[in-house]
Order: C-alpha cells, then sequence, then structure tokens
C-alpha cells in the first residue's frame, strides 16, 4: 500500500535504475547515482549523477477519481466497509546533476541517462523499490525541459551557481488516504418468489 514514504521509495528507484545504466560507462570505476538535496558538492571521483527532487505536485489530470471501498480489515460483526478518499496523485519533478570534474564525462553520464529513461519510461514490476514492491504500481518518467529561466530561478533558489542539468517529471506517484469512514453492510433481502403457497 503506497504509504508516506512513497516518495523516498520513487527516488530510490529512480537512483537504482541509472546507477545500474551507469555501469557500462566504465565497469571498473563506474559513475553511480544519489539523491540530493545539493547543499553539500560531493566528491568528483567517483563520477556521479545527483538526483534532485525540487517540486512535488498534485496531479491534475488523475483528480476526481471515486472514493476507495473495501472490506474492513480485520473483519468485523455485524460486517462493515472502509470508505476512503482515492489516493493523492502526486507528480514528482527531478532534475539529474552529472559531476565527474570533466565535461566530456559529465555529457557521457547525461546521455546514459536519458537513453536508459527513453527505452524505460515505465518503472514497474522488480524495478520498484520500498513499499511499491509487490503492487501494481507503474511510474511513467518523462522528459520535462524547463526555460534558461525556470532553471536560474532554482539554482537561484538554492544558492548555488548553475550547472548543466535536465528534468523529469515521475507520475503517477499515488500517496494513500488514512481517514476512513465504517459502513455497516445491510443486509440481503430476498426478492424470490414463493407462490401462494408460503402464505398459506
Amino acid at each position: 500500500m503506497p504509504d508516506y514514504g512513497t516518495i523516498a521509495d520513487v527516488s530510490d528507484t529512480l537512483r537504482q535504475v541509472l546507477t545500474d545504466a551507469l555501469l557500462t560507462l566504465d565497469p571498473l570505476n563506474p559513475p553511480t547515482a544519489e539523491v540530493s538535496d545539493l547543499q553539500i558538492d560531493p566528491p568528483a571521483n567517483p563520477a556521479r549523477v545527483l538526483i534532485f527532487l525540487f517540486e512535488v505536485v498534485e496531479d491534475a489530470s488523475a483528480r476526481n477519481r471515486p472514493r476507495v471501498l473495501s472490506p474492513s480489515v480485520p473483519p468485523t460483526v455485524p460486517p462493515t466497509v472502509s470508505l476512503k478518499k482515492p489516493p493523492m496523485a502526486l507528480l514528482l519533478r527531478y532534475m539529474l546533476i552529472p559531476r565527474s570534474g570533466d565535461r566530456l564525462t559529465d555529457h557521457r553520464m547525461l546521455g546514459r541517462a536519458m537513453q536508459v529513461l527513453y527505452d524505460g519510461a515505465i518503472l514497474s514490476g522488480t524495478q520498484l523499490l520500498g513499499q511499491l514492491v509487490g503492487t501494481d504500481q507503474a511510474l511513467k518518467v518523462t522528459l520535462s525541459p524547463l526555460t534558461i529561466e525556470e532553471r536560474a530561478r532554482v539554482w537561484y533558489a538554492i544558492q548555488k551557481p548553475y550547472r548543466l542539468s535536465i528534468t523529469y517529471e515521475v507520475r503517477v506517484v499515488n500517496l494513500d488516504a488514512i481517514a476512513a469512514e465504517q459502513l455497516h453492510v445491510a443486509s440481503q433481502r430476498s426478492n424470490r418468489y414463493l407462490g401462494p403457497e408460503a402464505a398459506q
């Protein structure tokens, strides 16, 4: 069940996918991917791709979904059902920033990351980590370029100099509601016609 840890699990899934992808660049000293807030500059060796989550918003395309009705757990007597709001659908926006100390290596890492996320734009099944393991969740990863002005505002907001980067959106990230209303199940009534003999 996607809980409050879902955002972290999506970031970790993205980290693992990119780390596996970067292995082909240098099998002896492979670059890595890591989640970062960009407040501390990591060393350039080993080379790495920084994954910076810079915005979390509600995904407007998934609004107005119906409420979720499910049997109460544990079962109750008399039987009840649980009625919840639909999961909150989130859209996560990430920056990928290469850091190696060498411009051409930075370009190769970005090219490899873009290649893998283009071929595998849907992350699901065994690729998922954390609470997402064993669920039917599917994450769509889409390149989402920002204008120079938008990029500059992000870097200005974190008080860091501008760096080469690419931006991606990940959707739909479901965050389950907690509050639930318990409803009693109405007993079933038989409408079967028994004939006049039944009244005697």
